[in-house]
């Protein structure tokens, strides 16, 4: 597949998936072993289930949730999209009452394919300053 083929995919995580919460979207555009990493969501399970399931915390929780891609850079088989989420925290997110809360945090992912279709996300994202907006975490005191 070439880049272009690629990035149109990659972007259909964040289109289709999370602002568009189509579950069948997810089998079409990541392969069925399909590996996420990322640090602040431990224990995703393999394939598209996978990633449905971790959007629909996010857009469960935040029922106004929207993904906005802001850069995307390719690479042959590579692509690296740095994004924006933000929603209000309007119901429960892993054990969280909601705070009514808006936030807007940043992030970036990288996918790497195989024959067309994602087979491994990172996503590296602004966990602690979501947790603060919230109320969670402290913000820092002024200098």
């Amino acid at each position: 597949m070439s880049a272009e083929q690629n990035v149109a995919t990659a972007r259909r995580w964040f289109d289709d998936v999370c602002n568009g919460r189509s579950r069948s979207a997810a089998n079409e555009i990541f392969t069925s072993d399909h590996r996420h990493y990322d640090p602040s969501s431990p224990g995703v399970p393999d394939g598209p289930d996978g990633m449905t399931g971790l959007a629909a915390v996010y857009y469960t929780a935040f029922e106004d949730a929207r993904w906005t891609v802001d850069d995307v850079v390719a690479n042959g088989d590579t692509v690296a999209i740095r994004w924006t989420g933000s929603g209000t925290h309007t119901r429960d997110l892993n054990g969280m009452p909601p705070t009514q809360r808006r936030v807007k945090v940043p992030g970036m992912m990288f996918f790497t394919f195989r024959n067309g279709k994602i087979a491994e996300s990172y996503d590296v994202w602004d966990t602690f300053g979501m947790m603060q907006q919230l109320g969670v975490v402290p913000q820092p005191a002024a200098r």
